[in-house]
């Protein structure tokens, strides 16, 4: 825009300069001669003068003939209302014009060329716009590919870590760009498109970025809400417009970050099939595998919803490959963390591993945040290096939410919620099943009043019934142990019976783990452009559907008197555990361990006999969810105003 704007007035000073040398040539051409007033006064009064024309203060005239010296024309400067002039000259036969007075040679000038100028100006600016691409005027139709700099900061694949399968596939990706020859000897084809899949915050455009600084190839990225704009027709026509940019700089790569904004399946909106988005998407199609060919052209596209995209984009000879971007085990958390705490100063106590032990379901990012919280953390008590104590403070922020101090809390609501993590806590001590406790806690974070927080002692990717069956009577022991040692109930247990019975439907809905059999209730087919609320609908009969809300709820109860018993038989260790915590309000799960070895004389881990055993063949289901084993359980509130930042807990 600057570069526009500074040719746009060079043109314009010189138009101007040229009008003005016109204007001052055209005025000053003239061979008139200037004469004082008086001789101006003497020659009417000999009648040489023949004519004159009057302008104000000026007069020009021009005389007779047979004057001396014949006829010449002369202007004078005139006295303003000068009373017996016009006589005078009538006197004498002089003729007499009067014309209006006029203007300055420049403002005449400005205002005759003023049209033309502003014409002209803009008719080169708008030229200028439509030779240039971008988002500028008039370039609807261009691509807003970016064509990564060789002078930018690259990033490679000693960057990215926690991937290492991902890593191997576009490895191939890049030696074909690199050398062709050693695939197509043997009859080999450059992949046409890979297509990046997998939970948001696991790299995959790290990856991508990658590609980028590993291949020295031509790199143009570009987001899949880039095509879509709020004119008909310019999605297709950029979609156009960036292969013909591929074509000349082949061999190259082309990033489409998001592709699921336009590669959606076609036909399921409301509005039909003629829409913007779908004429986007066909000529992707077209151009990714048409009858014109794009050799030397690799799309690498990258989606969190793999699920809504089109089936014709995904089928061989466009996307090729599929590359799952999935959550990274232990071994790649422990890679990634390295990778972000490369250029931070660690104490001798820090050790990744087991951060990353303490972290099962982070992502990349979740793990890029946690370093970075720590070292905010670190600096804010003017620390030399991070130490383990700032990356403990970070996970559970990360996890767990900001401590909010200052909310007040009266003591029976401490109380309260005392009672109620206590409960928690003991069911998930006692029972084998369950996940490890970690720490529990009656600090308010986020938007609960306490939490209980577990970890599994290694990645989870299939949950059991008998894991599934202990998660259900921890949820339940919050509320049971405000029951019996508060006497009363209260809305604190909310979130844990919603969660308890989304999971008990789960079971028996999806799973097939109840008395019914392995069989699945409802149907799943999710509207795309409608939302996920009309994800299901109904193929069972009334009769099934009460025999599933009678399972639901006879698995609830049977968690519920688990816990029951498990409290029950530890009331003296659950009593002293709410006590402990409203003296220090955080304690650690080796701090429980230690007052039920007290109070038992067994170590809970081995307490085996308030669950029955295992049976054979057990079934076992996808984990449901993805991110950390955390059990909130408490009184929801409204949120307060943001709180300060929280001081160190005990």
């Amino acid at each position: 825009m600057n570069s526009t704007l500074k040719t746009v007035l060079l043109w314009a000073v010189i138009i101007v300069l040229v009008v003005l040398l016109w204007s001052l040539f055209n005025t000053t051409k003239g061979t008139s001669e200037t004469i004082a007033f008086s001789d101006f006064l003497d020659r009417v009064n000999q009648g040489s003068v023949a004519s004159v024309t009057i302008r104000g203060d000026e007069v020009h005239g021009e005389t007779k003939q047979t004057a001396p010296g014949g006829k010449k024309e002369f202007q004078a400067t005139i006295m303003a209302n000068y009373p017996s002039m016009i006589d005078q000259l009538r006197a004498k036969g002089v003729k007499v014009q009067v014309e209006h007075a006029a203007d300055a040679p420049f403002i005449t000038a400005l205002i005759t060329w003023a049209p033309v100028l502003f014409l002209v100006g803009l008719w080169i600016f708008f030229m200028r716009q439509m030779q240039a691409g971008g988002n500028k005027a008039l370039s609807f139709g261009k691509s807003k590919a970016k064509l990564l700099s060789g002078n930018a900061k690259k990033v490679t694949f000693k960057d990215v870590a926690g991937v290492d399968e991902a890593k191997i596939e576009l490895h191939e990706i890049i030696e074909f760009l690199k050398e062709p020859q050693k695939f197509t000897k043997l009859g080999g084809k450059i992949p046409k498109g890979v297509l990046l899949m997998g939970p948001p915050g696991t790299g995959k455009t790290l990856l991508a970025r990658a590609i980028a600084g590993e291949a020295n190839a031509p790199f143009f990225s570009i987001s899949g809400s880039d095509f879509v704009e709020m004119f008909v027709g310019v999605g297709a026509s950029r979609v156009r417009d960036l292969f013909e940019q591929g074509k000349k700089n082949a061999p190259c790569i082309i990033f489409i970050d998001e592709i699921d904004a336009v590669g959606r399946h076609r036909g399921a909106g409301l509005g039909g099939g003629h829409d913007e988005r779908e004429q986007t998407l066909n000529q992707l199609l077209v151009e990714m595998d048409g009858f014109e060919s794009n050799d030397g052209v690799i799309l690498v596209a990258a989606t969190n919803r793999p699920d809504v995209l089109d089936p014709a984009l995904l089928r061989p000879g466009r996307f090729d490959r599929r590359v799952v971007v999935d959550l990274p085990d232990l071994k790649g958390r422990e890679g990634i963390l390295r990778v972000h705490t490369r250029t931070i100063p660690l104490s001798e106590d820090v050790d990744p591993v087991v951060i990353a032990r303490g972290s099962p379901g982070f992502s990349g990012a979740d793990l890029a945040n946690l370093v970075n919280e720590a070292a905010l953390n670190a600096a804010r008590y003017d620390k030399k290096k991070v130490q383990m104590i700032d990356f403990e403070f970070a996970k559970d922020k990360v996890m767990m939410g900001v401590e909010r101090k200052s909310m007040v809390m009266s003591d029976r609501e401490k109380k309260n919620t005392a009672y109620h993590e206590s409960g928690h806590t003991i069911v998930a001590a006692v029972l084998p099943a369950a996940d490890p406790l970690h720490k529990v806690t009656i600090i308010p974070r986020g938007r609960a009043l306490g939490l209980t927080q577990q970890l599994p002692t290694e990645d989870k990717y299939s949950y059991s019934k008998r894991y599934l069956e202990a998660m259900l009577a921890v949820l339940m022991g919050g509320r049971l142990a405000e029951e019996i040692f508060i006497g009363e109930i209260t809305t604190g247990a909310g979130n844990d019976i919603e969660r308890a019975s989304a999971m008990a439907r789960r079971m028996v809905c999806e799973w097939g783990m109840s008395e019914l059999g392995p069989v699945t209730f409802g149907k799943k087919e999710e509207a795309i452009f409608l939302g996920r609320e009309f994800a299901q609908h109904q193929d069972f009969s009334e009769n099934t559907a009460v025999e599933i809300d009678r399972e639901v709820k006879r698995i609830l109860d049977k968690a519920y008197a688990h816990a029951k018993e498990i409290i029950t038989a530890h009331k003296s260790s659950l009593d002293r555990i709410a006590r402990k915590l409203l003296e220090r309000e955080t304690l650690e799960g080796w701090e429980v361990n230690d007052i039920l070895r007290e109070e038992t004389g067994n170590d809970y881990l081995k307490m085996k006999e308030y669950y029955p055993e295992a049976s054979p063949g057990e079934t076992m289901t996808i984990a449901p969810g993805s991110g950390p084993s955390t059990d909130v359980s408490a009184p929801v509130q409204q949120p307060p105003a943001p709180a300060p930042v929280p001081d160190r807990t005990s």
